[in-house]
């Protein structure tokens, strides 16, 4: 059997990150109002951090927060909410 690398990361926080060992699941989280994907159902504050404790419930091990859009006139998520 082939065997993956394995990479451990660790943050000042005391997080840690472990790559290589399982198959881990990654929620996005799209914050922009003007999201293609979920018409911007979570682009407030609220909202945002209520489904992203749903995910993490739901197995997801990381998030990756979708917050800029790549409209040329769209506002930041940062800059809007």
């Amino acid at each position: 059997p082939m065997t993956r690398p394995v990479r451990n990361y660790k943050w000042k926080d005391g997080k840690t990150l472990s790559l290589g060992d399982v198959s881990l699941v990654m929620g996005i989280l799209n914050v922009t109002p003007d999201s293609f994907s979920d018409g911007g159902l979570w682009n407030t504050k609220e909202h945002a951090m209520s489904h992203m404790k749903d995910m993490t419930a739901e197995g997801a091990a990381m998030i990756d927060v979708g917050a800029a859009s790549t409209r040329h006139v769209s506002c930041s998520f940062f800059l809007c909410c």
